[in-house]
């Protein structure tokens, strides 16, 4: 959606900025039509690492302060300050033009906030731009329009984009900004669709998707959606959910729609852990093929499981949650009652933590964690310098298996993900006594897939018993 404030002409603009102590503003015609503000430093934060990524997804275009703080402490690592860079399509057609960088410098943490414009596909490839993105610790897309945004896609900005969060910075957005940081991504470059247009035809014209562009971590399977409540968009985003499943357009046979309210946003950490901040979010799971998705006809999809994430609430990403949802359907294109709350299932009791029984020193002895709930604890001993304890594991197409193993202090320990004939696929080796193992592996071939968590001593031993975290999604 288009950002409105209040018009006033940009000399006055100008002049009302460079008022403001230790503020420092400088426009650049750049390239193209392209326009450029920077707000505090003239000079970059030098540092030679982060302790990123960290995410702010947010239901309207303003920037949410509680959430951009926890982004900006957990990069820094709550110490020093970092550069913001602001991603806009468009200008605000009144008021600041710079609206969310005056939120952002108003945070303790940062040392710049520099707002782009970028009217043209080509100023994405722009050297001054790109050259800003990179040197920044945090790119945040301003509201507006999404399709604007996925066409940026295969630009140079796509890749400087990727390099912030690669480098353990991060990346948000509101509204449009919000759509454009999922890996599907509803464009609206044919126009928008509303629920009753999405529920009467999922494969309303205007219904497009980008994919492909941003993958942040954890974010698998995901379609974003904005302003939710307020516009009633719960039934577009499971007809989002619902095409994403139908046309492959999310691995796994599964797809994840997150639903923002306005005033609202989710933080997620490096670990995948979602919090929510000032009004709800919504998370909507298709995890089947839908009764009846057809272009021209009605939407039939039953029993698809909604998380509601009230101010506070938590969501893991990285080992997405089997319990704690209400079910609601679409039949014929109409939706149950009560859409936006419900009483979730409780959860299951189940078993968390296996312990290792000897011998389980090869593959076919292996002590099987199939059916662990997730996160789940692998708690063994590795009793000799030749110790080698094997757990067994099954993976669906598209699921991800992540493996943390905290190793005693007296051994120096190594850890594979092997498949089924014993291959690895991957492996953690580490050196030095104590020094903890961690793989990630994610299958792609399609079915369920056997593997095996192999944990082993290559020096030291000992009574001190170690644990791995055992995540998957």
């Amino acid at each position: 959606m288009p950002r409105r404030f209040p018009r006033r002409p940009a000399s006055a603009v100008t002049a009302a900025l460079l008022s403001l102590t230790g503020t420092l503003v400088s426009t650049a015609p750049a390239e193209a039509a392209a326009d450029r503000i920077r707000l505090g430093s003239t000079a970059d934060v030098s540092r030679t690492g982060w302790n990123g990524p960290a995410f702010t997804m947010n239901g309207d275009g303003t920037v949410v302060a509680a959430s951009m703080t926890r982004a900006i402490d957990a990069i820094r690592g709550g110490t020093g300050t970092l550069d913001v860079v602001v991603l806009a399509g468009s200008a605000p057609s009144s008021g600041s033009r710079t609206p969310e960088c005056d939120t952002v410098m108003r945070l303790a943490g940062v040392n710049s906030c520099t707002t782009w414009t970028l009217t043209s596909a080509a100023d994405a490839d722009g050297a001054a731009v790109n050259t800003d993105i990179r040197n920044a610790e945090f790119v945040f897309f301003a509201g507006g329009d999404q399709c604007r945004y996925a066409r940026w896609k295969g630009t140079a900005l796509e890749a400087s984009v990727e390099s912030v969060v690669a480098k353990a910075g991060g990346a948000g957005g509101g509204s449009a900004g919000h759509h454009i940081n999922s890996p599907v991504v509803y464009d609206a470059c044919a126009g928008g669709v509303t629920t009753a247009e999405a529920l009467a035809d999922p494969y309303d014209p205007a219904l497009t998707f980008t994919t492909g562009m941003f993958e942040w971590p954890s974010c698998t399977g995901v379609v974003n959606d904005s302003h939710f409540s307020a516009r009633d968009r719960m039934g577009r985003t499971m007809a989002f959910v619902a095409r994403a499943v139908k046309d492959g357009l999310a691995p796994g046979g599964r797809a994840w729609g997150v639903g923002v309210d306005e005033k609202a946003s989710l933080f997620v950490d490096k670990n995948g852990l979602g919090t929510q901040y000032g009004g709800d979010a919504y998370v909507v799971l298709g995890d089947h093929q839908p009764e009846q998705a057809t272009p021209g006809k009605p939407l039939t999809y039953s029993g698809y499981k909604i998380w509601r994430l009230a101010p506070g609430a938590t969501y893991d990403f990285a080992d997405r949650p089997a319990c704690g949802y209400y079910r609601r359907s679409v039949t014929r294109g109409v939706v149950d009652a009560n859409l936006y709350d419900g009483t979730p299932e409780s959860c299951a009791p189940g078993t968390t933590v296996l312990n290792e029984s000897e011998p389980n020193d090869s593959r076919t002895s292996a002590d099987d964690a199939t059916a662990l709930v997730r996160p789940a604890t692998l708690d063994g001993t590795l009793h000799s310098s030749s110790d080698r304890d094997y757990y067994r594991i099954t993976l669906a197409s598209g699921g991800t298996a992540a493996v943390h193993c905290d190793t005693p202090s007296a051994s120096d320990a190594d850890l594979y993900l092997l498949d089924a004939e014993g291959r690895t696929l991957q492996r953690s080796v580490d050196d030095g006594s104590g020094s903890d193992e961690a793989v990630t592996f994610t299958r792609t071939a399609s079915g369920t897939g056997t593997y095996s968590v192999d944990f082993e001593a290559c020096s030291g031993s000992g009574e001190a018993g170690y644990g791995c975290t055992l995540r998957q999604s």
